[in-house]
């Protein structure tokens, strides 16, 4: 068997969602931006420390970059469905782009300062309000039903990769260069995208406005549609908790660098780069098992062990001992939300699809500005290992409750939604 036939048959059985042309471009514009993204990630929230000298400060720039997914995602989803996804992403990607070079001019030019990063990470998250769901909608219009599980698990291996590339370049680059290069490179990183959409053929699905109905009357359509599917709502739940609690990693890893482990830059890109190890081992793992598509089971028992891991990073205090509970949350995270995601689009109807990712953006990405609120004034007042046994805790409970609640009053699934426990 030739070289390019092993290949062949690997990405066939195990990566089938690259057979697609469209995905093909679009997964390789992401692996180039979305190490730019995490970047400026780490880039940002060091910088925020350094200019504060305050976890509360670090946590409020993230509560106000989140925000307005929390206001206007619902909005958003009830939007998408009326334009090409194909459009908006241009337009949210190149808004993206512009705001990284703001922010690296800002830093070269010596005028940065803290209310300015706060203005910007509020237009990005405004921008990211739209961009989310769209992405989100616009995989299944690429690769189909049957391929979609596979492509998430593809997308969050890029995710995951980026964050382990990402954080170590971004470090690097703040010890030797300063933070201005890791959101100019990030600026630069949004044309691979850009390109990568100017080359994708699809055929929009574009929902027809009804007559008489409002936004906000379908927004309630959307709820309503939710509430009586027993996978969705309890999914969704589970959602709002780990993203709540569960992913305030930007606030508290560079809180815990400094006043637990007592370290610097390198320690901190490490810590970041241990969740992506994890978080890429998850995905890679998905991806070769996602023709057995999402299960509610795997969804129930990620969201307890994140919550257990949560509380056990907070007794740790060994950098090394610190980045292995890490990875293995990163782990947990990556079969919890992917298991969610595919979940959450197969088992819904088009007509319903983006507003029901838009309500996954609010519960998941839109409860980070509480999230990282709660974090910061944790991590102020318990230390950040606190705030990690607090989060771990604080999660561990009502997931319990939720899932007793629909064991008490389960119904068996649906016929057509082929998910199984």
């Amino acid at each position: 068997m030739s070289l390019n036939n092993a290949i062949t048959r690997v990405v066939n059985n195990n990566f089938h969602a690259l057979t697609h042309r469209n995905f093909r471009y679009y997964w390789f514009g992401q692996c180039v931006s979305l190490i730019g993204t995490w970047m400026q990630n780490i880039g940002q929230s060091w910088l925020v420390l350094k200019l504060t000298g305050s976890p509360f400060l670090l946590g409020l720039v993230g509560t106000t970059q989140f925000m307005p997914v929390t206001f206007f995602s619902l909005f958003a989803g009830v939007v998408i469905d009326r334009f090409p996804k194909k459009l908006i992403l241009l337009i949210t990607q190149t808004v993206a782009m512009i705001l990284a070079f703001i922010l690296s001019i800002l830093v070269f030019t010596g005028q940065v300062q803290y209310g300015y990063i706060l203005v910007l990470a509020f237009i990005l998250g405004l921008t990211n309000t739209f961009d989310m769901p769209t992405r989100q909608a616009f995989t299944i219009e690429i690769v189909g039903k049957d391929d979609l599980m596979n492509a998430i698990a593809l997308n969050s291996t890029t995710f995951n990769l980026a964050r382990v590339v990402g954080p170590a370049i971004g470090a690097s680059m703040m010890a030797f260069l300063g933070a201005g290069w890791c959101f100019m490179l990030n600026g630069f990183s949004f044309l691979a995208v850009i390109y990568s959409l100017t080359r994708i053929e699809a055929t929009p699905y574009v929902r027809p406005k009804k007559p008489g109905s409002g936004m906000m009357r379908e927004i309630r359509d959307g709820f309503r549609y939710i509430a009586q599917d027993r996978l969705l709502s309890q999914t969704l739940l589970l959602l709002a908790v780990i993203g709540t609690l569960g992913f305030n990693f930007n606030v508290l890893i560079p809180a815990f660098t400094q006043n637990v482990l007592h370290m610097e830059e390198g320690t901190y890109g490490f810590l970041m780069s241990a969740i992506g190890v994890g978080s890429l081992i998850g995905a890679l793992t998905i991806s070769v098992r996602s023709k057995q598509g999402p299960r509610l089971g795997l969804i129930m028992i990620c969201s307890a062990a994140v919550s257990v891991l949560l509380t056990l990073t907070g007794f740790t205090s060994n950098m090394y001992i610190t980045a292995m509970v890490l990875a293995l949350i990163g782990v947990s995270n990556i079969f919890f939300t992917t298991n969610c995601n595919s979940l959450l689009q197969i088992h819904s109807k088009d007509e319903y699809r983006a507003r029901v990712m838009s309500i996954y953006s609010l519960v998941f990405t839109g409860s980070t500005p509480l999230g990282n609120l709660f974090a910061g004034s944790a991590a102020e007042r318990l230390g950040p290992d606190g705030a990690f046994i607090l989060s771990g805790v604080l999660a561990f409970i009502p997931i319990m409750l939720i899932l007793l609640l629909f064991r008490l009053k389960r119904k068996p699934a649906p016929a057509q939604a082929g998910i199984p426990d």
